[in-house]
């Protein structure tokens, strides 16, 4: 799969970050990161399987997403690169470690863990299919209709970044919907195998957010026996999004100790 990606070059002596976002998202999910890094590092803002401008698959899973973004790599002739993740990228991130190990140079993982989570998206789930997409004026529409389900404004301001109206005057998401649904089992799970990274490796968590919790330290060191973890106090799950000012000092004493 030939996925989407924006290329910000610092210059050709400059290591390469690569940015993952997270689930309903896209490349711009990261921004606040690209824009801190883009004078230091050449930066690969990517766009997974079913989201953004990437193609929609027959199905979301980690190792199709791994494959397009090594598929980048091989394309701009890039031998190895920094990694972060957020959220599903973080999962994303990981599993390419894991299968891509000499490709990776660091691993940044934001609040998430190598895990099989269970459901907890199922309010959103509804809330999107309760627009009807063929009867909506505008995004006020479908806020409207997403309140009924999505109690969180600002969850359903960042779901509405990803509607917009096409060439035909149809209004569309840039995710897909139903086969995000339709394969969410595949987006929650984690594979279980006996790899491991061994690289420079630190998951950064939000103080407030339950993705990552003291259960999940077996996990992280299984796979990752070299991780450290940062907390930043005062953040939920979108911690980039609500310090990145510490989100980004954090990550730049990571990528500093390559």
């Amino acid at each position: 799969m030939s996925l989407h990606y924006k290329l910000s070059s610092a210059s050709l002596e400059s290591p390469w970050l690569v940015l993952i976002h997270g689930l309903f998202g896209s490349a711009d999910n990261l921004s606040v990161v690209r824009r801190h890094f883009e004078n230091s590092h050449n930066i690969i803002s990517v766009d997974l399987p079913d989201h953004g401008e990437s193609p929609w698959s027959d199905g979301f899973d980690l190792d199709t997403a791994v494959s397009g973004i090594i598929a980048i790599l091989d394309n701009l002739k890039v031998e190895n690169a920094a990694f972060l993740g957020h959220s599903l990228g973080g999962k994303v991130a990981m599993r390419l470690a894991l299968l891509h190990e000499n490709r990776v140079s660091a691993l940044i993982v934001a609040d998430i863990a190598p895990v099989a989570y269970g459901h907890r998206h199922q309010a959103v789930f509804d809330g999107l299919q309760a627009v009807s997409l063929g009867e909506i004026n505008g995004r006020s529409d479908a806020d409207k209709a997403m309140s009924a389900y999505i109690k969180e404004p600002g969850v359903r301001q960042f779901l509405l970044k990803s509607l917009y109206k096409g060439d035909d005057d149809k209004w569309r998401w840039r995710f897909n919907v139903e086969g995000l649904i339709n394969h969410y089992s595949h987006i929650i799970d984690w594979p279980q195998d006996n790899r491991q990274f061994s690289g420079v490796t630190l998951f950064i968590k939000g103080a407030d957010s339950d993705y990552i919790t003291a259960s999940h330290r077996s996990a992280i060191g299984k796979y990752f026996p070299n991780a450290k973890a940062h907390v930043i106090d005062g953040t939920g799950h979108w911690l980039h999004a609500e310090k990145p000012t510490a989100f980004n000092k954090v990550v730049e004493r990571a990528l500093n100790s390559i």
